[in-house]
Formats: structure tokens, sequence, C-alpha cells
């Protein structure tokens, strides 16, 4: 306990800086910003926003993106509350009662109830993750080359067999990220690998320009059909931006118990706020005395998902700051920026760097009070941008991906690679490969690798090694388990 208030203190000096301060301030309004337009989301946010973070130094831009991060999060409902179009996936569920309150005239009502669970969710959350995180980083400092290999196995496997999507697609997509991973010079035998003579290659793909590629510029290609869209809707029918004391106490308690499950579910490795928000939802309606009400615009089938989302996301962080293991999508789009910067999260940043650690869980508390107070107030006008045209938009995402990516490098060759990561990426959605075991794989297969045969130089060549490390063989029986259970899933999917 005295250790983690002495680190969290080290934290809030490194947060209460006013740089700090406005940069969470501006992360944050920008990721609502973005998170409640329609098809983008969190992971979208961060990727495009990247380039505010150059020249910052590392801790500064890690909470720049975390803002934007849990920015998102709080701003992903405003649309299926206002539209019934989700700004994201883990939103989807806000629309089954978000809307409905629309429709009765209560989305003021609405508006306030998701911004306070999302409040009450990331703040409980960060409670967690302050006690969590040192014990877990703690712990990992004792893996060595076949545990850290094991590891890797385990979050690529849960990522595939965890997410949503075809299990074989989520394999197919994790191999072409290790397939990525392995372009360029062999860091350990310093040969040039399936570059095919392009000198540009030689360093590897730099794994940012895909991510900027696959999520920004292909959100881009998935709306072309609807560029001339302008969502439309009465600001004059929303009322009053608050909750009244019964309402509040008929939400108190879904939200207290969905925080947790929430939070547990962001931990693990390719579950995501989708997969959070639809298991609190069922959870709050199997508690439910009155399940009938819910779909039809009961204010707790809006506040528990709310809350569950946003404990996901401090959730995701813990496997991100300990481990160097993203547990999200944009988790992962954040990993990749940090090691542009010359930072690689692991259990090491806790002990080496702790100001940038225990700083941005800091700021993620200063961050959710900075959020609430943008989105009561504020909620108002800033639904208005919704009515923004996708034809202004989209070649704003658009524009704002290219210049990113152009200036990670310097390089006009990076911009190729945009488009094309851009196009395969598209080709992807539209075939429903799942995009986060792709990133993952590319983001992670180095260190995959390297662990690998670190590994089976110190065994002489013996697998045994993986099995002998009791770490290690837990890791290897929870990816097995991982992968039986998405089996029998599927098999069960395909018998109904």
């Amino acid at each position: 306990m005295q250790s983690i208030l002495t680190n969290l203190s080290i934290g809030l000096q490194t947060a209460f800086t006013f740089t700090n301060i406005l940069w969470v301030f501006i992360g944050g309004t920008l990721g609502t910003i973005i998170g409640m337009l329609p098809g983008l989301g969190p992971a979208t946010a961060v990727a495009i926003l990247i380039p505010i973070t150059f020249g910052m130094n590392p801790a500064t831009a890690l909470i720049t993106m975390a803002a934007v991060y849990y920015g998102a999060m709080f701003g992903g409902s405003r649309a299926a509350i206002m539209l019934n179009i989700p700004g994201d996936a883990s939103a989807i569920v806000s629309c089954f009662d978000g809307y409905p309150m629309t429709k009765k005239g209560k989305a003021g009502t609405a508006l306030a109830i998701s911004a306070i669970a999302s409040f009450i969710g990331g703040t409980i959350g960060m409670i967690f993750l302050i006690f969590l995180s040192q014990p877990v980083a703690s712990a990992a400092l004792k893996f060595g080359p076949a545990e850290m290999f094991s590891l890797m196995a385990f979050a690529l496997v849960a990522t595939i067999t965890l997410s949503e999507g075809n299990l074989l697609k989520g394999l197919f997509s994790i191999v072409v990220g290790l397939m990525l991973s392995t372009i360029g010079i062999d860091p350990l035998a310093g040969v040039v690998r399936f570059t095919y003579g392009v000198s540009s290659l030689n360093e590897g793909i730099d794994f940012l320009v895909i991510i900027i590629g696959v999520y920004a510029v292909t959100e881009v290609y998935k709306n072309l059909k609807s560029i001339d869209r302008v969502y439309e809707f009465d600001s004059k029918s929303i009322g009053k931006v608050k909750v009244s004391k019964e309402e509040f106490k008929q939400c108190i308690v879904p939200m207290l118990r969905s925080t947790p499950l929430g939070f547990i579910i962001g931990v693990l490795p390719g579950m995501g706020g989708t997969i959070a928000t639809f298991m609190s939802y069922a959870m709050e309606k199997n508690l439910s005395k009155h399940p009938e009400e819910f779909g039809k615009g009961t204010i707790e089938g809006l506040a528990a998902p709310e809350a569950a989302n946003n404990a996901c996301s401090c959730g995701a962080m813990v496997p991100l700051l300990t481990l160097g293991i993203p547990g999200s999508g944009t988790t992962a789009v954040m990993l990749g920026a940090l090691m542009l910067l010359g930072v690689r999260p692991g259990p090491t940043l806790f002990t080496d760097h702790p100001e940038i650690a225990w700083g941005v869980i800091a700021s993620m508390l200063i961050g959710n009070i900075i959020l609430l107070i943008i989105n009561l107030p504020l909620a108002i006008p800033l639904v208005q941008l919704l009515r923004v045209p996708q034809r202004i938009m989209l070649p704003i995402v658009m524009g704002l991906g290219l210049i990113g990516a152009y200036f990670l490098n310097y390089s006009s060759f990076d911009l190729i690679l945009v488009m094309v990561s851009a196009l395969v990426g598209y080709i992807f959605v539209i075939l429903e490969v799942p995009l986060p075991p792709l990133v993952l794989a590319l983001i992670l297969g180095g260190t995959t690798e390297q662990s690998f045969r670190n590994a089976m130089v110190l065994s002489d060549g013996n697998p045994a090694i993986f099995f002998q490390k009791p770490i290690s063989a837990v890791f290897i029986v929870l990816a097995g388990v991982s992968l039986v259970y998405a089996l029998v899933k599927r098999r069960r999917q395909v018998a109904k």
C-alpha cells in the first residue's frame, strides 16, 4: 500500500502540470468529438490524432492518447442515443434503450446518465487499475524468453478466439500480421528478409503506417457510399441534460455491478468493449424485476453498459502498461505510437519510468472529471456536430491520416503503404475478417519471434522448455483452453 501511494504521488506530480492537464482536456475533447461520429470510434480517434503527439515527451504523449481513448468511450453513445447509429461497436448496446428514451422525449436524461455512468465506471475502473498494476508488473519481471513467448501466444490466440467473427478468418488475419512483421532485416541474424529488392522495406514495415491505413483510411472507404448523408434531429426536443434523484437511485446499483464486470473483460486480451456492454446488459436484464421494459427505454439498460464500457477501457490499460500486451484494438494503436517514441510498455516501465506509468494512471483520474464537465453542460452543443455532412468529415479524416503517416518517417513510400493497407483493410471488412488480430500480430510479431528463438537457444532446441517453466506452461494451457472454447462455441453456432 505504501509503495502504491508513493508511486501515485509521483504520477500526480507528473499529471498536475499545466501542459499535461491542457493535453488531457484537448485529447478528451477531440476523442469525444471523433468517438461520437458514426463509424469512427476510439481506435480510429487515436490513429488519426497520433500526429499531435509528435515532439511530445513520452509521458505527455501517453497521457494525450489515453485522454483520446476514454474521451471516445464517453462520446461513442451520443450518436446511438440521438440517431440510433452507434459511434462504434461498443456503443451498439446504447441503442437498445438510449434511442427509445429519445423517442419518449427523454434525450436529455439519456445523455446525462450516459455521461454519469461513464464517469462512475471510469473512476472505479481507475481505482482497480491503481491497485493491480504494480503487482502484475512485479510478477512480469520474472518472465524469461519462454514465458514471454507463451504470453504472446496466449494474447494472440485469445484475440482470435474471444473476439467476434469466424475463427478461421481470425487465424488468417493473425497469420497476415505475423508475415508482415518478418519483413526487413532479421534482428538476430542480420539477414534481409522478404523485401524483394525494395530498399524502403529494409527497416521493416512501420506498424503505425499500417494502423493509420486499416483504421483511419479504411473508415473513409467504408463511408464513401454515404458521403452525401446528413444526420438530422430536433435539438429542441432534447430538454434539460440532467438526472433526477429517483432516476439516479434506479441506476446506481446496475452501474456498480457492471463496472467490475467491464474491468475484468477489459483486462482479457481480445474481449473489448463490445463484449463488456453486451454482457452487462444481459446481466442487468436477467436481474431486473421488470425485464420486459428493457429495449423500450429503461434507464438501467443504458446506464449499465455505459459504466461497463468505460471500466473496460481502464482494464485494457493493465496488460498494456504492465506486460506490453494490448488489451484492445485501441491500446494496440497506443502501443505502436509509444514504441515510435522509444518507450516499450511492460514491467520495466514501472521501475525505469514510474513518472510515465503512474503519470498516465493519475491523468485518467483527472480526465474523467474533465470529461464529465465537458459532457454534461456541453452535451447539446456537442451533439450538434452530428449534423456535419459526411462530405466534409471524410476528407478531414483522410487528410489527417495521410499527414500523420508521412510525418512518421518523412517517407513518400509510407503513403503508398497507407493506401495499400487501407485497401486491404476494406477488403477485410467486406469479407468480415477481423482487423485487431492483424494489428496485434504485426506489433507483437517481432518480440514473439525473438522470444521463441532465444528460448530455443537456451534449451538447445528442445521445445519442452515451454512446458518446464510453470508460468509458461500456464499460458500455453490458457491458449489451448481458449482455442477449444472457440471451437466448441463455433460448433454450437453451426448446430443451431
